[in-house]
C-alpha cells in the first residue's frame, strides 16, 4: 500500500487502458449504451464503489429542462451509473461525472475496434468520453488501495445521453443525486473551465405565397424571404460577438460566440415560387446571456425586419440543443482546490472559460452546485474520425483528481 497519488495511479495505469479498451468496444449511441455501463459497473465494483444503475424515468421527457431529438426515445431498461465512496462524516463531497454515450461513427469502419499507436488509444469514445470514464476509475482505484477514508463522500457517476444535450444528466439530477460541487470530465487538455459558453438550436419555417414562374411577381417567395431573415440573425450574430468582446474568462478567444445557419431547406419545384422555407441553425452565447434572453432576441431580428407579409406567415421554436451558459466563481474553493492539486501533479493547467457546452450547465443550473470541466485530450478530437486521447493524459488527470479528492472531501 502507497500514500502517494502518482505512485497509487501509476500502479494500475495498465488496467484503466484495458477498461478503456473494453468501454471502446462497445457501440454505444445514443439508445444503446445498456452494455457498456454494466460494463462499467462491473470496473467500479472492482474500485470497490457501492454501485447503482439507477433507472432513467420514462416520462423524462416531459421536463421543461428535457432536449428533444429527431426520434422518439424510450428509457425501458435504461440506466445511468452511480458509483459511491462514502465517507464517515462530516466532510465536503463531490461529483465526478462523465458519459458514456457516443456519436455515431459514418464510415469509419473499425471505429469500435480499438488500437494504439505510442502513446494515443484510437477508437469512437476514446476521448469523448470513455477516457474520461477510465480517468475517473482510475482515479477511484488508487483511492482504494491508498486505503485513504474520505470525510466526505465521492459520488462517480456515469451517464447516458450527453450527446443529445444532457438528458441523463438532467434525470440524476431530478432524482436528488448532488454534492458539494462537481467536476464533468471533457476534453479540456488538462485545463480548469469553471464558465462554459452557452448553446441553443432554433427553427425557422416562413410561409410564402405561391404562384406559377410566369406569374412570379404575384407570389412570395419563402426563399427570398428566408435569405431576410438569415440577413437579420447576422447582423444579430455582429452585436452578441460585440457585447461579448473581453468578457472575464473568455478573453483568449477570438469569436467565442457565433450565429450559424446549419440548415436551409425551401421549394418544392423549379418553376414555382417557393412555398415554405425551413431555417435551422444555432446561437452560442456567454453567461453575460440567458437563454431565454437569446430566445427574445432571435425573435426580436427577425421582428425588425420590415416585411409586413413576414411578421405574420413565420413562426419560431426552439425544440432541440437548449444548453444554457453558466459560470462559478473563479475564485471558489473547490476551484482553487483543483488548481492546487494539478499543479502538484505537475501540470501548467490554467482556469478560465470554455467555448464549448456539455453537460456542465445542468449541475450549475438545476443542481445549483459550483461546476468545473476538466479532464485528459483535445476536444478537437471529439467525433473526429480516428478518435483518439494520450493515455498519458489520463494518468495525470487521475492523479490530480485523487489529491483533489483528498483535499476537497477531507
Amino acid at each position: 500500500m502507497t500514500h502517494n497519488p502518482k505512485v497509487a495511479v501509476e500502479l494500475h495505469a495498465t488496467s484503466a487502458k484495458r477498461f478503456l479498451m473494453e468501454l471502446i468496444r462497445f457501440e454505444s449511441t445514443p439508445s444503446n449504451e445498456s452494455d457498456a455501463m454494466i460494463c462499467a459497473r462491473d470496473w467500479f465494483a472492482l474500485a470497490r464503489c457501492d454501485c447503482h444503475l439507477v433507472p432513467l424515468p420514462e416520462n423524462l421527457s416531459q421536463d421543461p429542462e428535457y432536449s428533444h431529438s429527431d426520434e422518439c426515445v424510450s428509457y425501458k431498461d435504461r440506466a445511468n451509473l452511480v458509483a459511491l465512496r462514502k465517507g464517515r462524516g462530516g466532510g465536503r463531497s463531490v461529483i465526478l461525472q462523465s458519459h458514456i454515450d457516443v456519436v455515431p461513427a459514418g464510415d469509419w469502419a473499425d471505429a469500435f475496434a480499438p488500437r494504439e499507436e505510442g502513446h494515443y488509444v484510437i477508437g469512437r469514445g476514446a476521448l469523448d468520453a470513455k477516457g474520461q470514464v477510465a480517468a475517473i476509475w482510475l482515479a477511484m482505484k488508487a483511492l482504494a488501495d491508498m486505503g485513504y477514508e474520505t470525510a466526505g463522500d465521492v459520488q462517480v457517476q456515469v451517464v447516458v445521453e450527453e450527446e443529445l444535450g444532457g438528458n441523463g444528466a438532467l434525470a440524476l439530477l431530478r432524482q436528488g443525486w448532488k454534492a458539494d460541487a462537481a467536476i464533468i470530465l471533457e476534453g479540456t487538455g488538462l485545463q480548469i473551465h469553471p464558465s462554459n459558453r452557452g448553446a441553443i438550436w432554433f427553427r425557422i419555417d416562413i410561409e410564402g405565397l405561391p404562384r406559377h414562374m410566369g406569374r412570379k411577381h404575384e407570389g412570395i417567395s419563402a426563399i427570398d424571404l428566408a435569405y431576410k431573415v438569415i440577413g437579420a440573425l447576422y447582423e444579430y450574430e455582429s452585436r452578441i460577438v460585440a457585447d461579448s468582446a473581453g468578457y472575464p474568462g473568455f478573453e483568449r478567444y477570438e469569436r467565442p460566440v457565433q450565429v450559424n445557419i446549419g440548415v436551409l431547406n425551401a421549394g418544392t419545384w423549379p418553376a414555382m415560387v417557393a412555398a415554405n422555407a425551413r431555417i435551422e441553425g444555432g446561437v452560442g452565447f456567454l453567461p453575460n446571456r440567458s437563454m431565454e434572453q437569446v430566445k427574445r432576441e432571435v425573435r426580436e431580428a427577425i421582428e425588425s425586419i420590415p416585411d409586413n407579409w413576414l411578421r405574420t406567415h413565420y413562426t419560431l421554436d426552439f425544440p432541440k440543443l437548449h444548453n444554457d451558459s453558466y459560470e462559478t466563481d473563479f475564485s471558489h474553493p473547490a476551484i482553487e482546490t483543483l488548481h492546487s492539486a494539478c499543479k502538484a501533479s505537475g501540470l501548467d493547467s490554467d482556469v478560465f472559460g470554455w467555448n464549448v457546452s456539455c453537460d456542465a450547465r445542468l449541475y450549475a443550473k438545476v443542481g445549483g452546485m459550483p461546476t468545473i470541466v476538466f479532464g485528459p485530450g483535445s476536444i478537437s478530437d471529439a467525433h473526429a474520425r480516428d478518435e483518439k486521447i494520450d493515455f498519458r493524459e489520463i494518468v495525470k488527470a487521475a492523479e490530480a483528481l485523487v489529491r483533489f479528492v483528498v483535499e476537497w472531501c477531507g
